[in-house]
């Protein structure tokens, strides 16, 4: 357990955080698990390793990195020199009230009420609370099959049950029958665009479930790469009701991965829930130069319309080429990624060969075991790729 997992327990607060673990059926056996994964540090890293295994094990310097959904370039030039302008008062905590701006500019642009704004160290963070305060033993997690996975680990790490449904033949959620396969469930979570078929979930059937699973229950929907998909999103519902979350990151077409910038849509009360066991001290880990970064990017509509298409484009020819070569490709893709099936290979000799042309491609995942996920990166990434698909298929 980390120092904070410790002090977390012999708090103030330590009877209550037990009392209300061990009343939702956690085990004794559990409670430093939680205590841990809350406070961070290794439990949390435990939680996360099998996921970026492949992104940290395997890099290679020089390498075209399309396996890891990061996008192919920076920051975005305005929120490049916010960064770098507040690095000059690094000094304070909060120069000069970074997070109220952030979170206006999300207000400005999503069109929610402020206060239901919070901002996270990346995305991380806010999965594993969501998983931790309302999900248990007794009330579970109900998940697609495949999504992105931490959720699972977490859930499997505090002892909750984690249920699995597979998308629906034209790989969007199935909310029906999610809420039929546990209709007790404390957690419903659905990531829109889907990672790794960047399939998106269509606005209505989130609704749905919203509406009719239940009341107590609450429905996260991860829209870690919605920037990338030109469609409804989700983040009125959660300006309207009080049993929505609706998850941001910065680190896809924003480009900024390495500086760690998350958001949540939701009520006060289920923020205070996520935030119960720590004081919020969460947000004192934010990195000004992320909240700047963050703050001068979000309002840069046609900036980001514009990296939207160049993505869209780079994809569409890419998939194209790889289709022409007798490969299949999961259709429908509205994000930075897309599945493709190889034939005679599995997806880690694929990874090895592409690895032996200087390209790394992504993983698979054991609901589609002959699938590869590809990163879409820029014309040039991408190029690369052609090539190395050609020579690895004619080898």
């Amino acid at each position: 357990m980390t120092e904070y997992g410790s002090q977390l327990l012999e708090s103030r607060d330590a009877d209550s955080f037990r009392d209300d673990l061990l009343s939702r059926g956690y085990s004794r056996r559990h409670l430093g698990r939680i205590a841990a994964l809350l406070g961070g540090g290794v439990a949390l890293a435990q939680t996360a390793r099998p996921a970026f295994a492949q992104q940290s094990a395997k890099a290679v310097v020089g390498a075209v990195r399309i396996g890891s959904n990061e996008c192919w370039t920076g920051p975005f030039p305005a929120g490049a020199s916010a960064a770098m302008q507040i690095v000059s008062l690094g000094n304070r905590y909060e120069p000069n009230n970074e997070h109220e701006k952030l979170f206006a500019a999300v207000a400005a642009v999503e069109g929610v009420p402020v206060e239901r704004v919070t901002a996270w160290p990346g995305s991380s963070d806010p999965l594993n609370r969501s998983t931790v305060v309302f999900a248990s033993p007794e009330r579970g997690i109900v998940t697609a099959d495949p999504t992105y996975e931490m959720i699972w680990r977490t859930g499997d790490w505090i002892g909750a049950k984690v249920t699995k449904v597979p998308l629906t033949p034209d790989y969007r959620h199935d909310v029906k029958a999610m809420l039929a396969a546990d209709p007790n469930a404390g957690l419903y979570y659905i990531c829109s665009p889907n990672n790794p078929t960047g399939t998106l979930t269509p606005i209505e059937d989130i609704v749905w479930l919203a509406e009719n699973k239940p009341r107590d229950a609450v429905l996260l929907v991860d829209e870690a790469y919605i920037h990338f998909a030109d469609a409804p999103n989700a983040a009125k519902l959660a300006a309207t009701r009080d049993d929505v979350i609706v998850m941001r990151t910065f680190s896809k077409l924003f480009g900024m991965a390495g500086m760690r910038l998350g958001l949540t849509i939701a009520s006060k009360d289920l923020h205070d829930r996520m935030m119960r066991y720590d004081g919020q001290q969460v947000s004192n880990m934010l990195p000004m130069t992320a909240v700047a970064c963050g703050t001068a990017s979000l309002p840069l509509a046609d900036q980001i319309k514009a990296r939207r298409a160049e993505m869209a484009g780079v994809r569409a020819k890419t998939i194209a080429h790889v289709e022409s070569r007798g490969l299949k490709v999961l259709p429908g893709s509205q994000a930075n990624m897309f599945m493709v099936e190889w034939k005679d290979k599995t997806p880690k000799e694929m990874m090895a060969a592409f690895l032996d042309h200087g390209v790394q491609i992504g993983r698979s995942w054991t609901a589609y075991p002959q699938m590869s996920r590809v990163t879409v990166g820029s014309a040039e990434d991408m190029e690369k790729f052609r090539l190395a698909l050609d020579k690895i298929l004619m080898a």
